[in-house]
């Protein structure tokens, strides 16, 4: 028995990466699967391998930012199956450029696929869940490079952090129609991060037995399953960081430290004179900082693995 027997679930972008474990990873789990992916053949890939394994799967391929792929998305889960249970929003793609260097086009098809590409099979997807009043669950994926910002990416940050801002607010307006909804800030090696974590490495499963490699993109897939799962219970509204053996959970933005005037004003200068309290009192530094510095788990620790 699996978590997700009898449930169907749709992941978008699900062809390669981080994407292709979470569909294999639900279809082991007892889902049936609807496999969103631009790129047809690589899509049909996974649904063979989904069918090998003696699970159930559909291809429909498309750009989940597109209203009518999203739209689709939901339609054929229900027509196939007669219901849909889980939404994993996975689809991405990188256009790293500082932001002087960045073009229109590079910003708008990153903020596209990534926002777009969450909000409209989310919308599909929660209309559905509304009418039918069965619940559902839904993942969206974010990243560190939104929840601390990225040299490089202030196109992709600004998507992801926007992904984490949508999906706390999903949660909170779908909570009454019994629809839980989580994002998750994966780290792994996939096309889009070879740059920074190494060429991939296909490793035999004996090999995997012996050498864990710690940034392979199936070690996120299991926590998406637990997200989409009953097991996973009221838990909704949370930004979880995977990656490896790992699992975290953020805290969203806290307000740490606090001046006040006295019910007066504040002048320019006044806040000039006190503006040091609020950085001495959190111990926060008040210059620019290289927030991925401060991630738990990095590629340096790890580059061994």
């Amino acid at each position: 028995m699996g978590l997700l027997d009898g449930r169907v679930a749709i992941v978008t972008g699900a062809g390669r990466g981080i994407g292709r474990g979470e569909a294999l990873e639900l279809a082991r789990e007892g889902a049936r699967v609807v496999v969103n992916e631009l790129d047809a053949d690589a899509g049909q890939a996974v649904v063979d391998e989904i069918a090998a394994a003696g699970g159930e799967a559909v291809l429909d391929a498309g750009d989940c930012s597109e209203d009518d792929t999203a739209r689709a998305l939901v339609a054929r889960a229900v027509d196939t199956w007669g219901r849909l249970d889980a939404l994993v929003n996975n689809a991405g793609i990188l256009r790293d450029r500082t932001v002087a260097k960045m073009s229109v086009a590079e910003w708008d098809a990153v903020v596209k696929v990534h926002l777009r590409g969450h909000f409209l099979p989310t919308h599909h997807a929660c209309a559905y869940w509304k009418d039918v009043g069965t619940g559902g669950r839904i993942v969206c994926t974010a990243s560190s490079s939104g929840l601390l910002g990225n040299f490089g990416q202030a196109n992709y940050g600004a998507a992801k952090a926007g992904i984490a801002a949508f999906s706390t607010i999903v949660a909170m307006e779908m909570a009454r129609y019994g629809v839980r909804c989580n994002a998750i800030a994966p780290a792994a090696r996939t096309r889009m991060t070879e740059s920074a974590y190494g060429a991939f490495k296909d490793l035999s499963a004996d090999d995997q037995e012996e050498s864990f490699d710690f940034w392979h993109p199936d070690n996120v897939a299991p926590l998406v399953a637990y997200l989409c799962s009953d097991a996973a219970g009221t838990i909704s509204g949370k930004v979880f960081g995977v990656q490896g053996d790992s699992v975290e959970l953020y805290q969203p933005f806290t307000s740490v430290a606090v001046i006040q005037n006295h019910d007066t004003r504040f002048t320019p200068e006044g806040i000039a004179a006190r503006a040091h309290e609020l950085f001495d009192a959190s111990g926060i530094s008040p210059e620019v900082e290289n927030m991925m510095a401060k991630l738990r788990f990095t590629m340096t620790e790890r580059a061994e693995l």
